[in-house]
């Protein structure tokens, strides 16, 4: 028969087990502390003392607000060092006990230890507090960013709710994002829709999200997926046993382009036979192009050889006509070493360097037109204001304009425009444009230069009212060895490479060399080059 307890009987049981329970609260490892609703400490675990190693021992605290005990934890240098004021870094503390998120706050100690603090309030409107020394998982979770961020592989986490809440930089990138942090919370609905738009060649997208989704379904999935750029990766999905789930992207380019060789290959062996059976059918077409070809090299040897010709005869006038007056002259000096004056001297002197330099031109002409045929001449590009490159042309044929009375108008070549070009053979361009213009053009006429900008180019444009030559004719004067003709008076026409080296230039650039006249009507000459960035 059971006997009901006294009422004293009850009350000391509830003592015994209230001062159980306190008992067993200073046995736990978690810092555990009680305040009431005015901040102050009613109970502290012992374990919180062992925490904060130079505050006083509990018992002392007690009554003490929380914002005092804060301030003696920096005091003590229990507080690992604070990168701001210790009134801010007070209130930032005492913050947390009114966020109503709940959320945990680390706090770093200077022996290295971390603390996680949880608060709570309860009903009399007071705080529990539980202080956890979380150092060790801190640094697993450091460790683990770590070795994310220096993988090769683009790695990523999303949680229990599908949403992502680790990555690494690499991951961040395939998924156009700037920075890991711009992509953490998203759903990985999102990022899969943010994947195919930004990196995915667009076609099926309804039909390639729905295959993402189902391997991201999966407990392990896997797929290869290629971006826009021509990179592939593997995608390896897989659930983890909380729930939660790790995505890894491994870069299998060259694999892929190996498979995708291989099977190009394939693909190529069983077309071989259809290419065998065509063979018969494409044998007439080979002899029809063997003839065709042979009538071709006919006709390239008859233009080497009047090429050859042209050689020969431009060079037996062009070269023998400036060495004659080198010869000469040099032997009229050393005739008249004894009895010639001063003037006699120069003027002979002046006739034998103008020779020289005139061969030394012709030389150099073809040394160029021989390098850029070869394929051998290299351009040093950079940026070159074009309107100070005509402004130089100008200066240099200044000269040889005044003694014909010509004006050469450069008003239009204003500087700043920029072409990506090298300077030697711009200012080669320029010098036989400018230098034709000024031969051609009678007495008292006019060479106009201009600079313009065009769709992604510049125009360098040498015009000049001159008597112009037939249109018929502006292909055959691009000819090496080729003369205009267009010249009214007795003009040395010189060796016919200029316009020849002129075009090659251009083109070396990327650009062309545009010729415009008529009979009566001036000469245009447009060089295209390309405008730098």
């Amino acid at each position: 028969m059971s006997v009901a307890r006294s009422r004293p009987q009850a009350t000391a049981l509830l003592e015994d087990e209230g001062a159980g329970l306190v008992e067993a609260l200073h046995c736990l490892r978690v810092a555990i502390t009680v305040f009431d609703c005015d901040e102050r400490l009613v109970f502290a675990n012992e374990h919180f003392t062992y925490i904060f190693r130079s505050l006083p021992p509990r018992q002392e605290l007690v009554g003490r607000r929380y914002d005092d005990l804060i301030r003696l934890e920096i005091a003590g240098g229990d507080i690992a060092t604070l990168h701001e004021e210790v009134e801010t870094y007070v209130a930032r503390r005492r913050a947390q006990l009114f966020a109503r998120d709940y959320g945990s706050r680390d706090i770093p100690l200077a022996d290295g230890r971390i603390i996680e603090i949880k608060t709570r309030r309860t009903p009399s409107l007071g705080w529990i507090a539980l202080w956890s020394d979380v150092t060790e998982a801190r640094r697993n979770v450091d460790r683990l960013h770590t070795a994310i961020a220096l993988s090769a592989d683009a790695f990523a986490f999303y949680d229990r709710s599908d949403r992502l809440t680790l990555c690494n930089a690499e991951y961040a990138a395939i998924n156009d994002a700037v920075a890991p942090s711009d992509l953490i919370g998203l759903a990985f609905s999102d990022i899969a829709v943010r994947v195919f738009l930004n990196a995915i060649p667009k076609g099926d997208a309804q039909g390639w999200l729905a295959k993402r989704k189902a391997i991201h379904g999966e407990a392990a999935g896997a797929m290869t997926m290629e971006l826009a750029d021509g990179r592939a990766f593997l995608i390896r999905d897989r659930a983890c046993h909380d729930g939660e789930r790790i995505v890894v992207f491994t870069d299998v380019t060259e694999h892929h382009r190996i498979e995708t060789a291989l099977a190009e290959q394939t693909r190529t062996l069983d077309g071989t036979r259809q290419a065998l059976a065509d063979t018969k059918a494409q044998s007439q077409v080979q002899a029809n192009y063997l003839a065709d070809l042979a009538t071709r090299l006919d006709q390239t040897e008859a233009s080497a050889d009047k090429t050859k010709k042209t050689l020969l005869r431009t060079m037996s006038h062009e070269l023998k006509t400036p060495l004659n007056a080198i010869i000469g002259f040099s032997d009229l000096l050393a005739t008249l070493a004894d009895q010639a004056g001063p003037e006699q001297i120069r003027e002979y002197a002046g006739l034998i360097n103008l020779g020289g330099k005139n061969l030394l031109r012709l030389l150099n002409q073809i040394l160029d037109l021989t390098r850029i045929s070869a394929g051998r001449y290299e351009l040093n590009r950079q940026p070159l204001d074009a309107g100070l490159a005509l402004w130089a042309a100008k200066d240099r044929f200044d000269g040889a304009a005044a003694d014909k009375d010509i004006t050469i108008d450069c008003r239009d070549a204003l500087p700043g425009l920029t072409a990506d070009a090298d300077e030697y053979a711009v200012a080669a361009i320029l010098g036989n444009l400018v230098e034709n213009a000024v031969a051609f053009t009678q007495n008292g006429g006019a060479v106009r230069l201009t600079a313009e900008a065009a769709a992604g180019t510049l125009r360098l444009i040498i015009s000049d009212n001159g008597p112009g030559i037939a249109s018929e004719e502006l292909a055959r004067i691009q000819e090496p060895f080729e003369q205009g003709g267009r010249s009214t008076h007795d003009h040395p026409a010189g060796g016919g490479l200029g316009l020849t080296l002129a075009k090659a230039y251009c083109e070396l650039h990327g650009g062309r060399l545009t010729l415009q006249s008529a009979k009566g009507q001036g000469f245009i000459a447009i060089a295209e080059l390309p405008r730098a960035e």
